[in-house]
């Protein structure tokens, strides 16, 4: 097995080495193949049929995604025409719905470019969502595609849970029978993975809530009555056999009163974690590292529902330091200077091609795919860390559209996580912590205000002058613009926290799979602004807190 897998991994850095030496040649080809491909679409079209870069530039505009919500609904509702791109639309991937608590749908096309497909087959398992009338399949993952089903036996890419498990549309049947097959299997997992931390974190929390019933089935080694899918019973049965002595270690290990180290001891030979640990994830590795008993964790690639991007060649580096080296192959990225920013729609956007980014800088990236995204925000800020040969090597930074905003005031979500980390200190004393949040503005009221729904760890009852202190402490962390207006200026009122019953935040991730979305690839929103999320959490708030005093705020900030 040594020797293949060298060999194997020779020839994946050849192909990098490959690729990065001069990119911007490769993304002028990929660019050039684009437009001849999808020349004769209705959106080039009235663009003016660009062919060549210079064309490009100064022909297309620059997009998000509500400008290509009617082409996508067309397709949707069974439109065959050659809108975006002229390959057959084999079906529409939704994405993550962490947007303001909304999903978007994204097309997927056949027979792409072999070359522009390296990153195929590295996501994670998702459920399709059903039927549009008329239309296409909506799904939310290459693991519900017929290219997953029937792919090749890859000893590398094993996985402990049977694809049937992966494709079960019920959310506690999948999980279950997912976790059952790899306790029946724990000396076999040399890797731990979801496509986000919060996903592995689910896990542990899914393994705290059932593993009675999970020690039970392996003792008597037949599956509980809740799981009904049959496919699903029937690839479990091919796994699960009586073992007493597994059930008895199950049993005691979950039975302790110490959760730390879990993961390491009931998968002894897992060597690492596998997820996104970047952006607001970053917030969760101290607890993963609580669960995990200090294994290493690899943040491998940097992926969304629109495109791969590129990889992290250096897997196994600290979470602070990691960083993406850009693809260039995968498709065309182009990148708009954040402190430079244009209006969508502008006919002449001041976009930076990829080879001329600048170290240091913050950009969000834009793309050009074969599926028929022209220079598409895909909503994600990064910063040049370096350059490995020619191609740039950025860091995740934030959600360019996690913003909240009354006034002159703007608070994206790495200020948000940092005045939430820095008053959730304040409910340590208290044996209290934040499990979850999320946030909104509230205008009903003049001035308007910023709303933070705080879901708090079960079974903590911390006083109302304890909250009502967080409120001020978070408003102390904010920026200087937003201190002053509430100071000097009174256009921003008082923050208010709404803590929020156990189990809403779960709550909302079920409603959001429901609209479509994939549990493997869903991350709580940062910021809601689709009116039935923000419903719901209004139906589950249980107390209201408001800071009882002004920030803090001087002249000099």
């Amino acid at each position: 097995m040594a020797a293949p897998a060298q060999a194997k991994d020779a020839e994946v850095l050849r192909f990098i080495e490959e690729m990065t030496s001069d990119v911007d040649s490769m993304q002028e080809r990929v660019l050039a193949e684009i437009l001849a491909q999808n020349a004769g679409t209705e959106y080039l079209s009235k663009c003016g049929h660009p062919m060549d870069r210079t064309t490009f530039r100064a022909k297309v505009p620059l997009v998000s995604y509500e400008a290509l919500k009617p082409y996508i609904q067309r397709i949707a509702n069974g439109d065959r025409s050659p809108m975006l791109s002229t390959r057959p639309v084999t079906d529409l991937i939704a994405s993550s719905g962490t947007s303001a608590g909304e999903c978007r749908m994204l097309p997927n096309i056949q027979d792409a470019p072999p070359w522009s497909r390296q990153g195929e087959g590295t996501l994670l398992p998702v459920r399709e969502a059903g039927d549009q009338d008329g239309g296409w399949p909506i799904l939310t993952s290459i693991y519900k595609s017929d290219a997953f089903r029937n792919r090749p036996h890859d000893p590398f890419h094993d996985y402990t849970s049977p694809t049937a498990a992966i494709v079960c549309p019920d959310t506690f049947q999948s999980m279950y029978a997912q976790m059952l097959c790899g306790l029946c299997q724990r000396h076999q997992v040399l890797r731990i993975g979801a496509v986000f931390a919060t996903g592995l974190l689910r896990a542990v929390q899914f393994l705290q809530l059932n593993w009675e019933q999970l020690a039970a089935d392996i003792e008597a080694g037949a599956l509980t009555s809740r799981v009904e899918d049959k496919s699903v019973r029937d690839a479990v049965a091919g796994i699960l056999r009586p073992d007493p002595e597994l059930a008895r270690f199950v049993r005691d290990e979950c039975g302790k009163a110490e959760w730390a180290g879990i993961l390491a001891r009931v998968w002894p030979n897992a060597r690492y974690l596998e997820a996104v640990i970047t952006g607001t994830m970053a917030q969760y590795v101290p607890t993963l590292r609580h669960y995990s008993g200090g294994l290493p964790m690899a943040s491998i690639s940097y992926a969304s529902c629109e495109c791969y991007f590129g990889v992290n060649l250096r897997p196994l580096c600290d979470p602070s330091e990691v960083c993406y080296t850009i693809i260039p192959n995968l498709a065309y990225f182009e990148f708009l200077p954040v402190d430079d920013e244009q209006e969508e729609g502008d006919d002449l956007p001041v976009l930076v091609d990829l080879a001329r980014v600048e170290a240091g800088r913050e950009y969000e990236i834009v793309i050009t795919t074969f599926a028929g995204l022209n220079r598409y925000r895909v909503g994600d800020v990064l910063r040049v860390s370096g350059f490995h040969n020619s191609a740039p090597q950025f860091q995740f930074v934030r959600r360019a559209n996690m913003i909240l905003s009354i006034d002159a005031d703007k608070t994206d979500e790495v200020e948000l996580q940092r005045a939430v980390e820095r008053a959730s200190a304040l409910l340590r004393p208290h044996g209290a912590s934040v499990a979850e949040y999320t946030s909104r503005t509230c205008t009903a009221r003049i001035p308007g205000h910023y709303v933070v729904y705080w879901e708090l760890t079960a079974g903590v009852a911390v006083d109302k002058e304890v909250l009502d202190g967080c409120c001020l402490e978070m408003e102390e962390a904010l920026n200087t613009m937003y201190r002053q207006s509430r100071v000097v200026y009174g256009s921003i009122g008082p923050l208010e926290i709404r803590v929020v019953r156990p189990g809403t935040f779960e709550d909302l991730m079920d409603y959001t799979i429901s609209r479509g979305a994939s549990i493997s690839q869903y991350k709580t929103p940062r910021c809601v602004t689709f009116p039935p999320a923000i419903k719901l959490l209004k139906s589950c708030v249980v107390s209201n807190h408001f800071s009882a005093a002004l920030p803090r705020w001087t002249s000099y900030g």
